[in-house]
């Protein structure tokens, strides 16, 4: 593990050099010479989802994360992250995010397996922090449940946040989900039928959808679903069960589809070879 003394004693004298490190960041367009993006996602642990792997706190070391995190920025073929304030602070800080894409993670107020899991409140960042900090810009999760009334606020909230991120030029990258409580657990319809519901709701949120992106799981059927958007789409990832990459590799040969955004599954693979793992999922994308 790295020797992280440094970024603690930063933190805890010299506060502003987060904000001095954002505004020296070298950045890249958000699309580049190739078709396709690789953008490693490291916001779970911000609404409590620490689990990878069948760990149940795999993500529990902060150290730990960011030497992960450290090694996948650092693949050719790495385009950027999407993480919270916390994560993208320290990694400014470590220098480590430097010609990177950095999408910021937006609603992580429906913590996991709680009461108010639906109520997806923006307790990250907001536009125009996104803005402030020169981000490229910012994700939010859309868990649709008809029979919860968080959703209504989660809706609005999403809306808001991509009409303020279009104003500005920046994505707005929208995670949607049809979504039901079973027995105290939320849990996604991830039915073709299911998505293209989420999809269709999700892509008319905010007053133009000019900068609206989706982010979906590979699922089957992926043709009829992504038959039901022309914005552009990228996968996500999931939690590294088993191995993902012939999946990836067949839906991201499908229209529309604009490359990957992965967590856990490259973070924490089974042999803990986050190099090899990014490698792995790099060498899918399409030139």
């Amino acid at each position: 593990m790295g020797d992280y003394r440094r970024l603690t004693e930063e933190r805890a004298r010299y506060p502003e050099r987060i904000a001095e490190a954002a505004a020296v960041r070298r950045r890249r367009p958000l699309v580049g010479a190739r078709d396709q993006l690789l953008i490693i996602a490291a916001d779970h642990a911000g609404r409590g989802s620490l689990a990878a792997g069948g760990r149940a706190m795999a993500m529990a070391s902060r150290v730990d994360l960011l030497d992960r995190l450290v090694v996948a920025l650092s693949r050719p073929g790495v385009d950027g992250l999407l993480a919270t304030p916390d994560i993208v602070e320290d990694l400014l800080l470590l220098g480590a995010l430097h010609d990177r894409i950095v999408i910021g993670s937006m609603n992580r107020g429906g913590l996991h397996g709680s009461m108010f899991e639906f109520d997806d409140r923006f307790t990250a960042y907001d536009a125009a922090s996104i803005a402030a900090m020169r981000l490229d810009g910012g994700k939010m999760l859309c868990r649709i449940g008809l029979d919860d009334p968080g959703t209504s606020r989660t809706l609005a909230g999403c809306a808001k946040a991509v009409t303020e991120l279009a104003g500005r030029g920046l994505m707005a990258m929208v995670e949607p989900f049809w979504s039901t409580r079973e027995d105290g657990v939320v849990r996604h319809d991830l039915s073709a039928d299911g998505m293209i519901h989420a999809i269709h709701v999700s892509q008319a949120l905010g007053v133009t959808s000019a900068h609206t992106w989706l982010k979906i799981p590979v699922i089957a059927d992926m043709e009829r679903v992504l038959d039901a958007t022309t914005l552009p789409t990228l996968l996500l990832g999931g939690d590294p069960g088993h191995s993902p990459y012939e999946a990836w590799g067949k839906a991201l040969r499908l229209p529309g589809v604009r490359g990957l955004v992965v967590g856990r599954a490259l973070l924490y693979p089974p042999d803990d070879d986050v190099a090899a793992a990014v490698d792995t999922a790099a060498s899918l994308l399409e030139d």
